[in-house]
């Protein structure tokens, strides 16, 4: 009966989840709901209780109250349990210079009490995933920040774990090393792996990830799909206009239309917001053509994350 509930419970579920560190509240009764399958971005700023609450779902911290589950495990009560289905991946972690990848490898594979008879294919196994074969006899010293990175995934990974806690996995790579690690993390996704990760790239994040949650001073001020934040945190729909000749007469006509909340000339357009999100934009085009001005075009400014999360911890939507 303990295994039907673990197999139908979320991912991870938080209950008033609190850490009190002193005078100071790290986490503030966070309610946290991840979904099997999920890959979920954790967004905050520094200091907003992100790691907090992995380490809390890593077992390493235990909350000052509340209480929270890794797929039915309860991290206090079952630890144990809960070490065997995660992989975490602190911010910073430390690795063995001198020794070799594979070498590496094995030894956590050891730990995790993996038969010496099945560790090598495991390893290489971890390394194709992680894009590291060929460096498999390199020595960890001689790798690159990016490199490196990815041999601390492929540590987490070497135990087949069902959840992912990755705590800024793309901290400090370049370009191309972090494009390089946000696909290996969508094929986990694929391959059928819960991700929770936590990351101040918001614009990867946005593309990357199908549900997201913003925390702010270790409380939870949004948690579901990336665009259902956009909707919630923006104030209405925004379009952009451009017309030919005309920019001060198509900025007066659009002012006046009761749907506009706000018209302004930005670089010779005209950026219109919407007093919601149920407005259809037809009406732009037709008051301006009816009007007598050409429209050279039209389309919508989806608000992004990182302007969503700017608003949020300005305060400006509370």
């Amino acid at each position: 009966m303990p295994n039907e509930t673990a197999n139908n419970a979320p991912a991870v579920q938080t209950y008033g989840l609190t850490r009190v560190y002193g005078s100071m509240i790290a986490l503030n009764a966070l309610d946290l709901t991840v979904n099997k399958g999920d890959l979920f971005g954790f967004i905050g700023s520094n200091g907003a209780g992100k790691t907090t609450t992995l380490r809390i779902l890593a077992t390493f911290l235990a909350p000052s109250g509340g209480r929270a589950e890794v797929l039915g495990h309860d991290v206090v009560k079952d630890a144990d349990a809960v070490r065997h289905v995660i992989g975490y991946m602190p911010d910073f972690f430390g690795v063995y210079k001198d020794m070799e990848v594979t070498e590496y490898l094995d030894f956590f594979g050891a730990c995790y009490k993996i038969p010496s008879a099945k560790r090598e294919k495991t390893v290489n196994d971890v390394l194709e995933l992680v894009g590291l074969t060929e460096k498999r006899g390199a020595l960890i010293g001689a790798l690159s920040r990016g490199m490196q990175q990815r041999l601390g995934l492929a540590r987490v990974l070497i135990h087949d774990p069902q959840l992912l806690l990755l705590d800024e996995p793309a901290s400090g790579l370049d370009p191309r090393a972090r494009i390089e690690m946000m696909a290996i993390l969508q094929e986990l996704q694929r391959l059928g792996k819960t991700i929770i990760i936590s990351s101040h790239i918001l614009s990867e994040l946005q593309t990357l990830c199908n549900r997201v949650a913003i925390i702010e001073k270790g409380k939870l001020i949004y948690s579901g799909p990336v665009q259902g934040v956009r909707d919630q945190m923006s104030t209405g729909q925004i379009y952009w206009v451009t017309v030919k000749d005309e920019t001060a007469k198509a900025l007066e006509l659009l002012k006046a239309r009761p749907e506009v909340s706000e018209a302004v000339a930005v670089d010779g357009q005209v950026k219109v917001t919407f007093k919601d999100h149920e407005t259809d934009p037809g009406f732009l085009a037709e008051t301006l053509v009816r009007a007598g001005v050409k429209v050279t075009g039209l389309w919508e400014d989806e608000l992004g994350l990182e302007e969503v999360f700017l608003r949020v911890t300005r305060g400006e939507t509370q």
